[in-house]
């Protein structure tokens, strides 16, 4: 296999310790990973001064803007352009695979590269037609049922940001938190993880029209990794999002599937790893 770069782009919520489990397995397997912490994410999220106040006050927490609401798709989408031009030092090819909200920044660089990459890899992740926000498509019918909006705790257009509590000490708030992230986790397993989540999503990553185009993103070719039993991205609008695109700019998505939640870089790390290695592999 030629030597490849896997940069690895973690979804909303999360941070560059997504990939804990799964970069050892893939550097394993002969791939050279990279992760990072998005602007407004992980290690660069900050938080609401409501959020520290335990008990916490509700009103106070579904009111106070948010820190992280400046935060645009634009730097989020700069910030993985200077990591790629760092990785193309070495000449090697490279892999985008983005999870979740992760797919917005995916297809954000996919269409402002000059020179294009070897694979977009999109896990369970949104993958937006042309001109469709992501706003649009969690609020799109094939998206019924998902379970992450209704654990909201303020408007987003009064914060600024998609707001959860993963320091919840309600045990029904939390059972919903790890039903839509991990719901084939354990308690344990998925409290650990829960503890890691910050607590704000910048909110205008998700109004923002996707900006793919045959001649920018349709260079590449893409791939789908579909999460059949998952509950934050159902099914369908997976699939919804893959034809949509597929409809739109002409050529085919290839799609994988795993039998898993939101997260199989946690609950089925070796599956993922084959699954990307596979994917390497073919390019």
């Amino acid at each position: 296999m030629s030597r490849l770069h896997c940069i690895l782009i973690h979804g909303a919520w999360h941070g560059a310790a997504t990939w804990s489990r799964l970069q050892p397995l893939l550097d394993a397997k002969g791939l050279h990973t990279h992760s990072l912490d998005l602007p407004g994410a992980g290690a660069k999220a900050a938080s609401p001064e409501s959020f520290f106040q335990r008990p916490l006050n509700p009103q106070a927490f579904a009111t106070e803007v948010s820190p992280n609401a400046g935060v645009t798709q634009a730097s989020r989408t700069q910030a993985v352009i200077d990591l790629i031009r760092r990785v193309r030092e070495t000449g090697d090819k490279i892999m985008l695979v983005g999870h979740s909200l992760g797919g917005l920044t995916v297809s954000a660089v996919a269409e402002a590269l000059n020179e294009p990459v070897d694979a977009l890899v999109y896990l369970a992740a949104f993958m937006l037609p042309p001109q469709m926000p992501a706003l649009a498509m969690i609020q799109h019918d094939t998206m019924a049922g998902e379970e992450v909006a209704p654990c909201f705790l303020a408007d987003p257009t009064v914060v600024g940001a998609l707001r959860l509590d993963p320091a919840s000490d309600d045990p029904a708030y939390r059972r919903k938190l790890q039903s839509a992230f991990y719901g084939d986790l354990s308690d344990a397993e998925a409290n650990a993880h829960l503890a890691q989540l910050h607590c704000d999503e910048p909110a205008a990553v998700v109004v923002e029209p996707s900006p793919i185009s045959p001649e920018g993103f349709g260079r590449q070719p893409r791939y789908y990794i579909r999460c059949t039993q998952d509950r934050a991205i159902p099914l369908a609008g997976q699939n919804f999002m893959v034809d949509a695109v597929d409809t739109a700019l002409g050529g085919q998505t290839q799609v994988y599937s795993l039998n898993s939640s939101h997260s199989p870089f946690y609950s089925q790390p070796e599956a993922l790893a084959d699954m990307l290695t596979a994917i390497a592999l073919d390019l």
